[in-house]
């Protein structure tokens, strides 16, 4: 870097920008109903506020690397600031769906970049075996967003108006822009002059975002039995699988995959990508279950999962202080067991469960997960070089929200599939000849007085019971899958030993 600057001064002003970003990901999701009321759209057309912003956030996670080098990564950190905030004010004053669509869409695209910059700018502040605080602040903002987004948006919208779960990012992007100026030093632009690979970039961007596109709409659009979503999963292997061979004879590739023949960053990416995916897949599990079986609101619900977003804001420095003076092998295989046994209990409660008791098994959850990022994070850039360090935030920042695509729309339609099997099991076993069924339904035309009315109270029963067990079933599948992951964690390099405390410098 150009000057000398405490990097206690930077790593919260970039924790901060992510945080931003990444909370505007889940912010809206509850508030869909109130914008649909506002602006006079149906359900099906409000999703597109938050699939326009998917789509172009994916988009621009992966390239953030190439254009932090191409136009210095500083001036290309404020450019997307300046551009999500400017985008946040022209959400907030949308005068109707189509230009809230365009507007969310410009900003998913702007603030993409955020993410991996931040993680870049930190990882270039500190030294290897002295990043664990660092990256402590920046988890923080990742991975307890996601947690918080749903609770903070319902809230805004019920005291407020649904604009200000926009509008609340231009002030804090205000004072974003001048305190990064303040103290980033401005960097130049790292590039040989090559030509740009404009076929490249398209091919990027419209790869990433039909595929982002297609794991947002294809449990709605019953997938592959859609012609739309053939089209799209045709359109993403055809411009993916041309840049990926085309790629390898570019001078200056817009993302060099090279990086992958380095062990760390490869491992490091597919634990990363399964992070995301049971972080972002049972962060949308839960909630659904509270409100589509439980009875609670949306913003009840946000309540429950809050307590599990403050246990990783309370971990994670304590964890920070441990990478670097403990194997993070050891904290990886602790974290994957933790969360593992924790989802496995989600998987073993009862439609009785106690709103303390949810609240409790989330935090449990959060704990295990805690002991994730910041190692993964840390041992991705073990035997890179510091040139690199961008490109490699880049992509494991759209590994992390790529997994969470994936495990979404994969647990969607598996609790779907689940739940239809499940109904026609449980539809067997009520059968007149059996003692059990007959007691039941017995019971239920006394509380009706009516035995029609009973049956269709039976009936919704099983349907509330094959659901319910399609859930307990999704969350013990993660549990498994997070369990898999634990022997490849002893395939990571460790990271340099350091003692036990906090990053003293810039190298």
């Amino acid at each position: 870097m150009q000057k000398t600057v405490n990097p206690w001064l930077i790593a919260p002003l970039v924790a901060l920008a992510a945080f931003m970003e990444v909370l505007d990901i889940s912010i809206a999701n509850v508030s869909l109903q109130h914008i649909a009321g506002s602006l006079g759209a149906g359900p099906e057309e409000t999703t597109w506020i938050l699939t326009s912003y998917l789509v172009t956030n994916a988009i621009a996670l992966p390239i953030a690397g190439w254009l932090s080098d191409y136009f210095g990564r500083t001036r290309f950190f404020i450019g997307s600031i300046i551009g999500f905030t400017l985008a946040s004010l022209a959400c907030g004053m949308a005068p109707g769906l189509e230009m809230l669509i365009i507007f969310r869409a410009v900003q998913g695209l702007a603030g993409g970049a955020l993410q991996p910059v931040s993680q870049a700018i930190l990882a270039d502040s500190f030294p290897l075996e002295k990043r664990g605080m660092a990256f402590a602040m920046y988890g923080i903002a990742v991975v307890a967003a996601p947690a918080i987004g749903p609770t903070l948006g319902g809230w805004i919208t019920d005291e407020f108006s649904w604009r200000w779960i926009f509008l609340i990012n231009v002030p804090v992007g205000i004072v974003l822009i001048m305190l990064v100026k303040r103290f980033l030093p401005d960097e130049p632009a790292n590039h040989d002059g090559s030509k740009v690979d404009y076929f490249g970039f398209a091919l990027i961007a419209i790869g990433l975002g039909c595929l982002q596109w297609m794991l947002d709409t294809g449990q709605r659009e019953d997938w592959f039995e859609s012609p739309q979503i053939v089209a799209l999963a045709v359109i993403v292997v055809v411009a993916l699988l041309t840049y990926i061979v085309r790629s390898f004879d570019q001078k200056n590739p817009i993302v060099d995959l090279t990086l992958y023949r380095y062990p760390n960053f490869a491992m490091a990416n597919v634990i990363m990508f399964m992070m995301g995916f049971v972080l972002f897949g049972s962060t949308a599990l839960l909630p659904l279950l509270m409100q589509t079986l439980m009875g609670y609101s949306a913003f009840d619900a946000g309540l429950v999962l809050s307590p599990g977003g403050f246990a990783i804001m309370f971990m994670m420095p304590i964890v920070g202080r441990l990478v670097g003076a403990v194997d993070s092998r050891i904290l990886l295989m602790l974290g994957l067991s933790v969360s593992s046994l924790a989802l496995w209990n989600l998987g073993d409660l009862t439609l009785s469960v106690s709103r303390d008791q949810l609240a409790l098994a989330r935090v449990w959850q959060t704990l295990g997960l805690a002991f994730l990022f910041i190692p993964t994070t840390s041992s991705a850039y073990v035997g890179l070089p510091t040139s690199a360090n961008n490109q490699a935030a880049a992509m494991l920042s759209f590994m992390r929200n790529l997994g969470g695509g994936v495990g979404i729309a994969l647990l969607m339609t598996f609790l779907d599939r689940v739940a239809t099997v499940n109904r026609g099991h449980l539809v067997a076993n009520t059968s007149p000849v059996s003692e059990v069924w007959s007691q039941h339904y017995m019971q239920l035309q006394q509380i009706t007085g009516d035995a029609t009315r009973a049956l269709m109270m039976a009936n919704q029963q099983v349907a509330e019971q094959a659901r319910f067990i399609a859930f307990m079933d999704s969350f013990k599948m993660l549990a498994i899958l997070f369990a898999l992951l634990i022997p490849l964690v002893w395939k990571l390099k460790p990271l340099p030993r350091s003692g036990v405390g906090a990053p003293q410098g810039a190298h």
